[in-house]
């Protein structure tokens, strides 16, 4: 049977093991070579429910620990089973089991990065004669057994000042900073968490868990937990924290005098009287110093330009596009600013209807992004939620008075972004449904909606769309952000004037070019003023292969301010690639905090990098530096997009200025920044197009130059991402509707200015657009 149990008699197995396997350490597994005698024996520290395949496969992964060399600093391996083998451990394996896996093949792990364990896997199935042996103790407890289950074991405590490398320990910890749970690359979730205590000494701890459930429920820096049987390790001079077999925490409320109550998600703990004097002792000396006021908010409080945490209530959810994701919540406070309203479909958006237009004038729309967006997702509405680090953005103005305030919460983890479910026990929530409780509705809704911007670019049926062109063929589809003290101006009259001036007109779009709207993006450069097509794939492609003639060179590698690692590809042309990985303050970061260079990669695996990096920079080995490539290539690559430099207005700078940035106390990486110490005059992306406008006096050709405030969409984005190619084109489609009369057409409201273009042959009047956006309700 390829699944067995095998029972313990008097220490020794019933069974014994095929005469023919033969036992491996977990530290010479490696690929290459043949596994098919050979058996691996360690003890379940994890296993995950079990899951089908795309194809319909059965699938369980276990974690097993070795315990021959548990005190290495990687002592664990993920198995990975298929098929009806699967199904059959997923009823027997459980957690602390021994097992013995044989006939397995080796394969390379994706996760070992994030989980910290093996960097290979184990592969079994009942196809490849695999077999797994677990051993079980049958026994009964004695009388004396049933008795001592009561008593609760002694535990030691360890300061942070006294850690050492290698060891596993219990400790209690104050909670300086964290990171709310977040779904790692691999399959586990992941927490960091950064504890001190009376020593002064900090610890970071790194903890995974394929249950969201078994991590520490911290709400807030102050909290006071209490960590089992965590692993220290030593990285560059300090010592870090990282879960092993049977961790266990429990977590309290920092709070001077209140309730000593344990958050756990286990049912069996223990919890001396003595610990209680520990948590007190903790809670007062974290009271006087630890800065425990963290950036907490109420929505009446919010100012632009605002990181905050919010505790509120979800009222209504959806989907946005594929990066991103909607929440509308609400405190029972007020805005006090004009709020946008995320374009979404009505079929799209869950919640309760009547609850949801009840609060419309008291609910946020919070936009989430990236990383954030599965958690999102699971959300359940009603439920209370704490939102870590969410930014106020205050965006351009739609008209004289008013401007709105966006809330986004950002892709990443940096400065512990993220999203934390409340329970209603919570002192926060009960203080926080009190309140909600008391707010009254009917005032609420007379409360005008100049505080709320809606956007109607949403339409339940085709009546709705047809409503919706008829009134924009009376109003003006697009919005003047300045000037408004000009009065109209007839093109005819425009026509016929001198240049330069500025005019407020109202026309109509009778056409546009490009009208292929992915021809309209260019790439500007402010300094000389030029403009220059966006390079393609193919050219990005052939400059890395050429760069990847030239060998990385090892003196460069892992120098103070970045740690490097290099291997060789296994085809034909052995490719040698070198990646190095910028470091703060000693250490490597979390990948979506990350910059990397890299030397010899080809633009797949260049792109494979940005998906998993906060930055990405293309580089090649001198004698004695790294350098950029041609700047024909992108110098930086963050998500979807390139960065490019002016050839003509650039002088670059060798890349180890970049350790300025490095050294920084909270490292942006933002590409203006890193333009700026690398010597780099950064292109800007840019829309260029050309709007044929007719009033019936006259038709003129005005130019559209804009960044992203005509469209409210950065030029930056649109070639990489289909929402937005959408948006813009539905955008068009309203401002110049296809196949309609022009006594049909919507009337667009803009400034235009008129200038002079003088060469040696002729003189030209040419006219811009400026100081004009989209309408609130067209995109």
């Amino acid at each position: 049977m390829p699944v067995q149990l095998l029972k313990i008699i008097k220490g020794k197995s019933e069974t014994p093991l095929p005469s023919h396997l033969q036992k491996e350490d977990l530290k010479h597994l490696q690929e290459g070579f043949d596994y098919t005698n050979k058996y691996f024996q360690g003890i379940v520290i994890l296993s995950y429910p079990l899951t089908k395949l795309g194809d319909g496969t059965d699938f369980f992964k276990l974690v097993l620990q070795d315990l021959d060399n548990s005190c290495s600093r990687i002592n664990s391996i993920n198995i990975l089973i298929y098929g009806k083998m699967a199904e059959d451990c997923a009823k027997v394996i459980r957690h602390g089991d021994t097992v013995v896996v044989a006939g397995f093949k080796l394969a390379k792990s994706l996760t070992a990065r994030e989980d910290g364990r093996h960097g290979c896997h184990l592969e079994m199935s009942e196809e490849a004669g695999s077999a797994i042996y677990i051993y079980t103790v049958p026994r009964k407890p004695t009388a004396s057994e049933t008795a001592s289950v009561s008593v609760a074991p002694k535990y030691v405590y360890t300061p942070l000042n006294c850690l050492k490398d290698g060891t596993i320990v219990n400790l209690y910890g104050v909670v300086k900073f964290f990171k709310p749970p977040y779904v790692s690359k691999g399959t586990d979730y992941c927490s960091v968490v950064t504890l001190v205590d009376p020593s002064n000494v900090k610890l970071t701890c790194t903890l995974f868990n394929g249950n969201l459930d078994s991590l520490p429920k911290i709400y807030k820096v102050g909290d006071i937990v209490r960590f089992h049987r965590i692993k220290i390790r030593e990285y560059n001079g300090q010592m870090q924290g990282i879960t092993s077999v049977g961790f266990a925490s429990l977590t309290f409320d920092g709070t001077v005098g209140a309730p000593i109550v344990p958050r756990t998600s286990s049912k069996v703990y223990t919890f001396m009287d003595e610990e209680q004097k520990t948590i007190e002792e903790l809670r007062v000396w974290a009271a006087s110093n630890l800065s425990i006021s963290g950036p907490a908010a109420k929505l009446s409080g919010v100012q632009p330009m605002l990181f905050f945490d919010l505790t509120c209530q979800l009222v209504g959810k959806a989907k946005v596009d594929g990066s991103s994701f909607l929440l509308k919540v609400w405190d029972g406070t007020k805005c006090p600013y004009p709020t946008w309203r995320v374009p979404v479909e009505a079929r799209d958006l869950e919640g309760e209807k009547v609850l949801l237009h009840q609060l419309r004038n008291l609910t946020v729309d919070v936009l989430v992004y990236d990383n954030h967006v599965q958690l999102a997702k699971s959300l359940k509405i009603g439920s209370f939620l704490r939102i870590y680090s969410i930014h106020t953005k205050q965006a351009n103005a739609v008209n004289e008075d008013v401007s709105h305030i966006e809330f986004h919460l950002h892709g990443g983890t940096c400065y512990g972004r993220g999203i934390g479910v409340l329970p209603e026990s919570n002192p926060d929530v009960k203080e926080l449904k009190a309140f909600l409780e008391s707010v009254d509705m009917a005032d609420s809704q007379n409360i005008e909606s100049m505080s709320s911007m809606e956007l109607d670019g949403t339409f339940n049926n085709v009546t709705d769309l047809e409503s919706h062109l008829q009134r924009c063929q009376q109003l003006s589809v697009t919005v003047l952000t300045d000037h408004q003290d000009l009065n109209n101006t007839e093109l005819k009259t425009i026509l016929n004037s001198t240049a330069p001036q500025q005019y407020r007109i109202r026309a109509k779009l009778r056409t546009y070019k490009p009208q292929k709207l992915y021809q309209c993006i260019k790439l500007h450069c402010s300094k000389c003023n030029s403009l220059q097509e966006v390079p393609d794939g193919d050219d990005f492609d052939f400059i890395l292969q050429g760069s990847a003639v030239t060998a990385p060179n090892p003196e460069l590698h892992n120098t103070s301010w970045y740690d490097s690692a290099m291997w060789t590809t296994q085809d034909q042309k052995q490719r040698k690639i070198a990646i190095h990985f910028v470091k703060h303050d000693e250490m490597l970061q979390q990948p979506e905090d990350t910059l990397l260079m890299i030397e010899g990669g080809t633009l797949k695996e260049v792109w494979k990098l940005t998906k998993r990096f906060k930055c990405v920079i293309p580089v090649r080995s001198t004698e004695d530096d790294l350098q950029l490539l041609d700047l024909s290539a992108p110098f930086l690559l963050q998500g979807n997009i390139k960065y490019y430099g002016c050839k003509q207005c650039s002088t670059p700078k060798p890349i180890k200025s970049l350790s300025s940035i490095a050294a920084e106390q909270r490292p942006s990486w933002e590409p203006t920044e890193i333009a700026q110490v690398l010597g780099i005059e950064l292109l800007q992306y840019v829309f260029i197009m050309k709007f044929t406008l007719v009033d019936g006096t006259g038709a003129l050709n005005a130019y559209l130059f804009d960044y992203e405030k005509f469209f409210q969409i950065p030029a930056s984005e649109i070639l990489t991402n289909n929402f937005l190619q959408q948006k813009m084109q539905m955008t068009m489609n309203t401002l110049c509707p296809p196949g309609r009369k022009l006594d049909d057409l919507p009337w667009l409201e803009c400034f235009i200015k008129s200038y002079n273009i003088r060469d040696a042959m002729k003189h030209q009047v040419y006219y811009q657009i400026f100081d004009t956006t989209v309408a609130e309700d067209v995109v």
